[in-house]
């Protein structure tokens, strides 16, 4: 197994030393990164721009660090589970350049000043990508709607229902833009959580022989086998077992039957060979448990 050592996220702490606040002021990076986020039209930009840029500055250094690391070994990167995050990263560019886009709209509305969109080539292939990104739909029909630059500074003035409109479609743009970046990000921010999650399902896999000594039910003793599944196939797990936590050689199991509740506190021992620990549960059982691996782990 290959052993993960995880980069401080150097992005999450202040200058004092003191945790960063929880999440990242949005308009802000928007404004600050306008620029950057203007010239995005493609995958292998947004991962630049993420893994230079965006990365560190939404508090995500970790998984830029991980994105823009070279030569990493298929497994590592699987482990890493680099492809998820990749594409997630993308995502989250894609959504901020989105919302920069919505924005500049709104604003130029504010402004009352003539607008003077893309060329249509440019224009169309930077909504192609988006929208593969995305999709953001009423982005596309806001650049869509809007009018020709006027022909002489006297005749800016538009129609106020065509005005409200557009500016109904860049609002709504900006609002579809901001969940979807904020989706992406929890995604890249739990990040190293699934992947420890992942790595403890992975140790777990394999069937065990499970013997549990009840001292409620007068010192009785259960047998029974238990077939763990590899990770990202929960759903052909066991019966019952509701939540599995894996860290380090901590286990904790939890359990619900017809309504009743047990707990699982275990220790791996013998090289992840046995489990070792202790239940409770909701009618008042406490015990012991004791389990041997007697097959491995099958994909």
């Amino acid at each position: 197994m290959v052993c993960l050592q995880f980069p401080a996220d150097t992005g999450s702490a202040s200058a004092s030393g003191s945790p960063s606040p929880g999440l990242p002021d949005w308009p802000s990076i928007v404004r600050t990164h306008g620029d950057e986020l203007n010239r995005v039209d493609s995958d292998h930009t947004a991962k630049d721009v993420f893994v230079t840029i965006l990365g560190p500055a939404l508090h995500l250094s970790d998984v830029a660090g991980t994105i823009g690391a070279k030569g990493l070994p298929a497994k590592l990167a699987k482990e890493l589970l680099l492809s998820d995050i990749t594409r997630s990263a993308q995502r989250l560019v894609a959504a901020l350049a989105a919302w920069q886009l919505a924005d500049s709209i709104t604003q130029s509305l504010a402004d009352q000043a003539p607008r003077n969109p893309p060329a249509p080539g440019s224009l169309s292939a930077r909504l192609e990508w988006l929208n593969a990104n995305g999709p953001f739909s009423s982005l596309t029909q806001a650049l869509q709607s809007q009018p020709a630059p006027p022909p002489t500074p006297s005749s800016t003035d538009e129609p106020a229902a065509d005005r409200t409109a557009l500016a109904l479609s860049a609002g709504r743009a900006a609002v579809e833009a901001s969940q979807q970046a904020m989706s992406e990000w929890w995604q890249l921010k739990s990040w190293k959580d699934r992947v420890r999650s992942l790595r403890g399902q992975a140790r777990l896999c394999g069937t065990w022989q499970w013997v549990i000594h009840n001292h409620q039910q007068h010192h009785h003793e259960q047998k029974l086998s238990l077939l763990f599944p590899p990770p990202g196939k929960e759903g052909a797990g066991i019966s019952g077992l509701v939540e599995t936590i894996v860290l380090g050689d901590t286990v904790y199991l939890r359990w619900e039957i017809d309504g009743r509740i047990q707990e699982d506190s275990l220790l791996f021992t013998k090289e992840a060979q046995r489990l070792e620990g202790t239940f409770v549960n909701s009618q008042g059982g406490w015990g012991s448990i004791s389990g041997k691996r007697t097959a491995t782990c099958a994909p």
